[in-house]
């Protein structure tokens, strides 16, 4: 069951924390130093989806709820809370949220809107923060932070009106880091740089494409290429570091059509 394994879980985290016989690192860990496991977990099972791997899916899966426990375990000591509470406030939250669902017969009959889900987080935002975007993650990845940033934003028409405006936008700010290249600026060339990325990820959304996901199947197609090309050369018995440059551009090229021609 469900319960006795949950339970069995939280007496396992427990007796790890035991302050007497527990284990001796995972008593010396911490919030802060447990954070990059759970981010990294978090990763890993996104990584067995994108695999296809169900069983892998279902051990990162644990791994993942471990950290919640093991975070949970943490808060309980100090007196903040414990798993209870967690769970009881995502329920809270969902029934909250799903009033056509869990709300009164008025609500269910009415059933949902589009923009509901957004509506219902704006003023659960509005009750506890200052500014729309104050809830965002710093430790989110820059891409996803930035596409939140500026869906957020464009949550009260602060963007442009369609994608044209996006795409101008974006060339403006190539032109502007070219201006710092040509002075070789670092620090201006840094910021324009940036800027340039924020615009991009502005650009996308407004072409409905997801940054993080773009990027990251770009650094999956150029890793497959280049993987693909070292092998080519080490079957013939030669190294990227003995071509010239035209030479790595036709191994370069030669491994995108052997990949093309794979896929067909």
């Amino acid at each position: 069951m469900v319960t006795d394994s949950l339970q069995k879980l939280l007496h396992i985290m427990a007796r790890l924390r035991d302050p007497q016989d527990g284990c001796p690192w995972d008593l010396d860990q911490d919030f802060a130093s447990i954070a990059p496991y759970t981010i990294e977990e978090s990763y890993e099972v996104a990584d067995a989806i994108a695999r296809g791997d169900m069983d892998d899916l279902r051990k990162e899966l644990g791994d993942l709820l471990f950290q919640v426990v093991f975070h949970a375990r943490m808060a309980e000591e100090a007196g903040l809370f414990d798993f209870a509470a967690i769970a009881d406030g995502i329920n809270e939250k969902l029934t909250r949220r799903h009033p056509h669902l869990f709300g009164t017969a008025e609500q269910i009959a009415a059933g949902h809107q589009p923009g509901d889900w957004e509506a219902y987080k704006t003023a659960e935002r509005g009750a506890t923060s200052n500014s729309r975007l104050d809830d965002i993650p710093q430790s989110l990845p820059a891409l996803m932070r930035a596409q939140k940033i500026g869906k957020r934003a464009a949550g009260v028409s602060f963007d442009w009106p369609d994608a044209a405006g996006a795409r101008m936008k974006l060339a403006e700010e190539l032109a502007e880091l070219d201006t710092e290249v040509e002075r070789q600026n670092g620090d201006a060339m840094e910021d324009e740089l940036g800027d340039l990325l924020f615009a991009t990820v502005n650009f996308a959304r407004h072409l409905n494409i997801d940054s993080e996901k773009a990027l990251a199947r770009a650094n999956h197609k150029f890793t497959t290429r280049f993987q693909h090309m070292e092998q080519t050369l080490r079957s013939q018995g030669l190294s990227l570091e003995h071509l010239d440059i035209d030479e790595m551009e036709q191994a370069w090229q030669s491994a995108k059509r052997d990949i093309a021609d794979e896929k067909k």
